[in-house]
């Protein structure tokens, strides 16, 4: 009998690894850290959309050139060889974040992410369109009808076009937008019209439909941040030492005498999250630091009559020792940050200083390879040379050429050359040497490119003559 019960098969529960997906409606909020970040969205729209508009000198001031292989920023212009500047970019770039970071959590994610930003631009054509939360939802769940469809269709008209025109001003920044607008609508070419598509389509998908799936599923800043964070980086926290036990009351009622924490468990909070958590659970990796549920709740404390700051901006340790304001800025400023902040700062210094003082001439010397040394009729040795020098002011400038190193050396024909505003220009150059002046093999020498009117901008390049052996 006992065989028998246990040859029987048992039950096999299945289990889900992924949670299934529910559509998170937003409330509209008002408040402080809204404000900031629509400030935000509004400075890095208004930068981004703008830039390809402006002019300088005549030119385009910010543009990636691709064709040309040139990139303007104002009045500098840089070449592939200044990659460097693109290095200490990324740098610059890698450090702020694990600055920004460590003092307060996902700053970047909740004010200027582009997914946050255009997520927010998206929302709020939306809601001007469907109506707030409550119609939001009433209009999803109800049937197809002729007013859903056109609200729905005006809704997305008003995102694909939203959409195309940003994926059109990202091509703007790598070819010239008075080229593009020539074009439209089918002279574009083939990269264009895909990098158009590309960017406008995921910025279409991600912010209209995916938008918290992103934070949470697709981001990996979402997941590595956890290791720039410590008990004393400022995140956003709720107080469980004062909003609980929660619980709804009657306006008058002494919460404290009835048992009650601050927390009135209206879940406001839950409902203005852009990813739809509830930060009383505790610290989650989705918290993108957005400041919506501080928005949410500081008026319900206003008015129970209650102190703010239920939910904050605040660090664990704080929270847990309530340290005051003083003691919560000593622990912010630790040798972590310091550290940071001392590389930055100097990284910056040094890219700065590169930039202010470098020389607006570049000049590659190259031996031709046809014509390696040979003896002319006077008896000289010569070599022949190609100078690519690449002028990067916005004016026409005419260099002077010189070379030296040897005793006697000499170059032969033209001693300067006239090369046009942000050109590059090819000269051959004829480098003769008397024959007892030059060891056998390889002798180094040095081809000096200056200027004429302005002794700041000058080269030196070194480069081998060969006498045969």
């Amino acid at each position: 009998m006992e065989n028998k019960e246990k040859d029987q098969p048992t039950e096999i529960e299945a289990v889900s690894f992924y949670e299934k997906h529910k559509k998170v409606y937003i409330r509209d909020v008002k408040g402080w850290w809204n404000t900031w970040r629509w400030a935000l969205v509004w400075f890095t729209q208004i930068l981004y959309f703008a830039l390809p508009w402006l002019e300088w000198n005549g030119r385009q001031a910010v543009l990636l050139h691709l064709v040309e292989r040139k990139f303007y920023f104002f009045g500098m212009i840089l070449w592939p060889q200044d990659a460097f500047y693109l290095a200490l970019l990324l740098i610059v770039s890698a450090y702020s974040l694990f600055l920004f970071t460590a003092v307060a959590g996902r700053l970047f994610c909740g004010y200027a992410c582009p997914q946050t930003v255009y997520t927010e631009i998206l929302m709020w054509i939306e809601n001007r369109i469907e109506g707030d939360r409550s119609a939001r939802i009433k209009l999803d769940k109800g049937p197809l009808t002729a007013r859903k469809l056109r609200l729905k269709a005006t809704k997305h008209l008003i995102w694909i076009l939203f959409s195309l025109w940003a994926g059109f001003t990202l091509v703007a920044y790598f070819t010239p937008v008075k080229e593009l607008l020539a074009a439209l609508p089918f002279g574009l070419s083939g990269w264009e019209t895909f990098w158009t598509l590309f960017y406008g389509g995921f910025l279409y998908m991600q912010a209209g439909f995916l938008r918290e799936q992103v934070c949470k599923y697709m981001c990996p800043y979402a997941r590595f941040q956890g290791v720039m964070c410590d008990p004393d980086t400022l995140v956003i926290t709720y107080d469980p030492e004062r909003g609980e036990p929660r619980g709804a009351r009657r306006k008058g009622v002494d919460a404290k005498a009835a048992g009650l924490g601050d927390c009135v468990d209206c879940d406001l909070c839950v409902v203005v999250c852009p990813t739809g958590i509830d930060i009383r659970q505790g610290q989650q990796y989705e918290c993108i630091g957005c400041g919506a549920c501080i928005d949410a709740c500081e008026p319900v404390m206003d008015k129970l009559n209650r102190p703010r700051g239920l939910i904050r901006y605040t660090t664990e340790n704080a929270l847990a020792e309530h340290f005051s304001a003083k003691e919560i800025t000593r622990h912010i400023l630790r040798p972590r940050i310091v550290v940071y902040s001392v590389i930055l700062l100097a990284i910056i210094t040094a890219a700065v200083w590169s930039l202010v003082n470098r020389v607006p001439l570049k000049v590659n010397v190259i031996r031709d390879r046809y014509t390696l040394a040979r003896e002319a009729d006077d008896g000289l040795i010569e070599n022949v040379y190609n100078l690519r020098i690449m002028n990067t002011t916005e004016t026409q400038q005419r260099y002077v050429l010189s070379v030296d190193g040897l005793d006697g050396i000499e170059l032969a024909g033209d001693r300067s050359v006239a090369v046009g505003s942000a050109e590059n220009h090819e000269i051959t150059v004829v480098v003769r040497v008397p024959p007892e002046s030059a060891q056998r093999g390889a002798n180094t020498i040095h081809f000096g490119i200056k200027a004429e009117g302005n002794e700041a901008i000058a080269v030196r390049e070194k480069a081998s003559f060969l006498r045969p052996m």
